[in-house]
């Protein structure tokens, strides 16, 4: 496999921890077929990088189906991993109906859709992707007679609370069903009760995984979320900007993490159930966040400034909450968080500067050839 020599560094020692956790019973893939929703998002892709890895570290015959929109962009992305001939890709719309020829043994879906400002703009779509697409998911996983399937859902489900921080799968909070920002969480709530719908119903082995914000290498350049953000002011000696007073106080997870998660909770989680997964050693606020950064992470001193917009309304952020997830239940399954958040920034930032060399050096080796091929 050729991956192993183009692939990013920093992302290639994530796979191999993911790939020789002994946490994971990576026997159980062996010979399966694993569909993967949402293959070109950050979850999606490096569960699908991972498992390829695992075929390699263990000699596995894993295929995989990657679910995604468009197959230029997916080729582009699983470059290094052309020559995987277990990797298929399936380009479709999940809110329409999903044709597959192939038996699957198992599917994560992960497709969803995550930015901000597309929740207030979009209320619609989101709602129906979350909900059409997740039913189109669950009606294949019963056609197939899937083993095991487990669903993203989001820690933006439990709402807000008064006067509670930690939170397990049994609490609840308030969410406003006449926000247009509630079209994400609303969804992914209706969402989690089709899930058990299917599980109670027909007996699908479905298990819900509400997962915290989660960050690491495999991040892309033009990602708007806060942690983004960030990362990308950090590395050019900017001063980090909030547009809120940041007082939002919730767990973070680094992304090898969340995708062992997973892979434990397709194998061992019980289904119709819920897992929180999260680290709650990484609780902190937004702002006490953005100093961290600025403080350990950026190429020279910057401050965190808040400027806090007119239009605040429309850029679609989560009001304020706090949130300190327990993952005693995933904890139960053998699984535990190892990337502490200053661990999880270092990494993304090594990643994606490492991920500005290479495209730099692939552009001076077109530019090379280009030139090549004219004196010739």
């Amino acid at each position: 496999m050729n991956f192993l020599s183009t692939e990013n560094q920093i992302l290639l020692e994530d796979l191999h921890s993911i790939a020789y956790d002994i946490s994971v019973s990576w026997s159980a893939f062996n010979d399966k077929t694993v569909l993967i929703t949402g293959a070109t998002g950050l979850i999606g892709g490096l569960l699908v990088k991972a498992i390829l890895y695992a075929n390699l570290a263990h000699n596995n015959q894993t295929k995989i189906i990657a679910v995604v929109r468009d197959k230029f962009r997916a080729s582009k992305m699983f470059s290094p991993y052309t020559n995987c001939h277990e990797l298929k890709f399936y380009e479709a719309d999940i809110a329409k109906e999903i044709e597959i020829d192939e038996e699957i043994d198992y599917i994560i879906h992960c497709a969803s859709i995550t930015q901000s400002k597309l929740f207030v703009e979009t209320p619609l779509d989101v709602i129906k992707t979350t909900l059409w697409g997740s039913d189109n998911l669950l009606k294949l996983a019963r056609r197939k007679n899937t083993a095991s399937m487990v669903y993203l859902s989001s820690m933006e489900v439990y709402g807000t609370f008064n006067d509670k921080e930690k939170i397990s799968e049994d609490d609840l909070g308030y969410i406003n069903p006449l926000a247009a920002r509630s079209s994400y969480s609303e969804s992914k709530r209706a969402t989690e009760t089709l899930c058990y719908a299917y599980f109670k119903q027909y007996g699908l082995p479905v298990k819900i995984a509400r997962l915290t914000q989660t960050f690491g290498p495999g991040v892309s350049h033009d990602d708007s979320r806060v942690f983004a953000q960030f990362c990308r002011n950090a590395m050019q000696g900017l001063d980090i900007v909030l547009h809120t007073l940041g007082e939002t106080k919730r767990d973070y997870l680094y992304s090898a993490d969340a995708v062992t998660a997973l892979l434990i909770m397709l194998l061992k989680g019980e289904s119709g159930q819920a897992y929180n997964v999260a680290n709650p050693a990484t609780y902190i606020t937004i702002r006490d966040m953005a100093e961290l950064v600025a403080r350990n992470c950026a190429v020279e001193p910057v401050r965190v400034v808040v400027d806090i917009p007119d239009n605040l309304s429309k850029m679609g952020y989560a009001p304020t909450v706090k949130l300190n997830l327990d993952t005693s239940k995933i904890e139960s399954l053998g699984w535990q968080a190892k990337t502490d958040l200053p661990k999880m920034y270092r990494r993304l930032i090594l990643f994606l500067q490492q991920d500005q060399t290479n495209q730099r050096m692939q552009s001076l080796r077109f530019g090379n050839n280009f030139f090549k091929d004219r004196a010739s």
